[in-house]
This record gives structure tokens, C-alpha cells and sequence, in this order.
């Protein structure tokens, strides 16, 4: 029987979320011990363990308690909550952070030799999909009477096969639906990597472990692209050098020995600091530019 004075988080065993998910809780600071059967992973740094399963098991799993958390695509979490709905389910799961990678598009995809007036082209057709229910959505919202057909892998190859005349799959850079002579041509959902919680909060020990672990996540998330510019300027020079950076945290300004006219800076920027921006901050008057990667930072 499970006690209650550890985090369990389930995570893909393999597969495109898999090493960014270890990588992510790496830089919250876990550290892990992987059973024999490489199926668990006991947490050595704290009370916070991972099961490593098949995405697909991973809200439900959440659903029946199993986990307490899970790192998991969009698409799969929403397909498995239409699903329960449509069951007449409660809402068992709920995601609680984007993660910021595993990012993709579930989309509508056709011969290349088609016309696309919209999706009014897919009525009455054959859509080979493995998501049927946010398929069926998106239909809907369309007012377009089609057929889904589930599939539950190589979609791609089903209007070779005879099975639809169209599909619905998920699209990363487009390079599979090139290589079996299809095209793209509607969006159905945008997804990418979630954390998921229960729906109801915990009530014990977990809710602390949770809490400080998306502490961790969170600050982890936000230096992700951060970077800590540092230069001097002309004190009048400063309203306009910020107005470069605005997407910087307020900066720290700090007087400079002996010279009165000038101020040195530091600012938190959230997006990359490219060769244009540098250069319009030098024509602006900064001077000694710096830019440094943040690794950790916590608020």
C-alpha cells in the first residue's frame, strides 16, 4: 500500500518527451536511482520518485491515483478528457504548467493533388486519425459531417491503404506527411509538453513536495532563455536604452565611482539578446555590453 510522504511523478519511458522531461526535473535539482527493470526510479536528493510508462497511461494513472503527478503531451490529456466526458466521467486531471517543449500540432492532412476551398472539402469523407475525439471537436466547431476512422498508428499511410481519404495526425516539422505525398492544411490543436495534477489538491504531505517542486519548475522555466545583461551608460542615456529591453525585469542601476554622468546596469532580459539588439543598445550610448547565462534562479 502507497504512503502519502512522497511525490510519485509518472513520465514517458521512451519517446520524444522522455530525455526533456529528465532534463527538466535534473535542473530542479532531483537526482534518481533506476530499478533493474527500468521501470522506477527511486528519488535519492528528495521524497519525490518517477514512474516511467507509456504516455498514454499517464492520465489515467493520475485518474486512479497511482501517480501523483505526470509529464505528458497536450494532446493525449485532452484527447483522454473529451473521452471521459463523453463517458459521463467527472474531470479526474488538470494541467497546471506548460513546459515549454515536445511541441507540436495535431493537423488535417491530404493529397498533395487536392484542392483546399476549407475544411468543407473533408464532408462526407474518411479521416484516419488516432485522436477521434479532438477530431470530432474540431469537426463540429467546422460544421462538417465526416467520418473519423481510429487508427492507432502509421495514419499516415491510410489513404495508400484505402482506410480514408484524408488524416488527422500529429505534425512536428511536416517531413512524414512530405515523405507519403501529402499536404497540410488545417490545424486542429497545438500542443506541447504539461505538468498534470489531480483535479482535486492534495491533502497531506504531497501538497508541500508539490508545491516546492513546482517552485523549482518554475524558476527553472523562466531562466530557460533568460539572460543577465550587464553595461554602462550616460545617466540621460538610460530611458531609452530600456525602452530596447522590454522584455527586462525593472534593472538594478548603480552609480559609478568618480564619474557622476555615468550609471551601470543590470537587467534580467526573457528573450534572446541577438547581434541587433546589442548593436542598437551601443548606437543608444551603453558602453562594456555583457551578456551572461542565468542557471538558476529562484524568487
Amino acid at each position: 500500500m502507497r504512503t502519502h510522504d512522497r511525490l510519485r511523478i509518472a513520465i514517458q519511458k521512451s519517446g520524444r518527451l522522455s530525455d526533456p522531461a529528465r532534463d527538466l526535473l535534473a535542473r530542479a535539482g532531483l537526482a534518481f536511482r533506476e530499478s533493474r527493470d527500468r521501470l522506477f526510479c527511486y528519488g535519492e536528493s528528495l521524497p519525490i520518485d518517477l514512474l516511467l510508462v507509456r504516455d498514454d497511461d499517464i492520465p489515467g494513472l493520475i485518474a486512479e491515483g497511482t501517480c501523483d503527478l505526470g509529464v505528458v503531451g497536450q494532446n493525449v490529456l485532452e484527447e483522454q478528457a473529451l473521452e471521459r466526458a463523453a463517458e459521463g466521467k467527472p474531470e479526474a486531471y488538470r494541467a497546471i504548467r506548460e513546459l515549454g517543449f515536445g511541441r507540436c500540432r495535431l493537423s488535417v492532412a491530404v493529397p498533395n493533388e487536392w484542392e483546399w476551398p476549407g475544411p468543407s472539402r473533408l464532408a462526407g469523407l474518411r479521416i484516419a486519425t488516432s485522436y477521434p475525439q479532438l477530431l470530432a471537436r474540431w469537426l463540429r466547431n467546422q460544421g462538417v459531417a465526416a467520418e473519423p476512422v481510429v487508427l492507432s498508428g502509421s495514419v499516415e499511410i491510410a489513404p495508400r491503404l484505402g482506410k480514408a481519404e484524408a488524416i488527422c495526425d500529429l505534425v512536428s516539422t511536416g517531413a512524414t506527411l512530405m515523405a507519403n505525398q501529402l499536404k497540410e492544411t488545417a490545424v486542429v490543436f497545438e500542443s506541447q509538453a504539461v505538468l498534470v495534477a489531480p483535479a482535486a489538491p492534495f491533502g497531506d504531505a504531497r501538497a508541500e513536495l508539490a508545491a516546492m517542486l513546482l517552485r523549482r519548475l518554475d524558476a527553472v522555466l523562466s531562466v530557460r532563455a533568460s539572460k543577465l545583461v550587464l553595461f554602462q551608460a550616460p545617466r540621460e542615456a538610460v530611458p531609452g536604452l530600456l525602452k530596447l529591453l522590454p522584455d527586462a525585469e525593472p534593472p538594478t542601476v548603480m552609480a559609478i565611482e568618480g564619474q557622476r554622468d555615468q550609471v551601470a546596469l543590470q537587467a534580467l532580459c526573457r528573450s534572446a539578446m541577438t547581434w541587433q539588439r546589442l548593436e542598437d543598445m551601443k548606437r543608444a550610448g551603453a558602453t562594456g555590453l555583457l551578456v551572461l547565462p542565468v542557471e538558476q534562479m529562484l524568487a
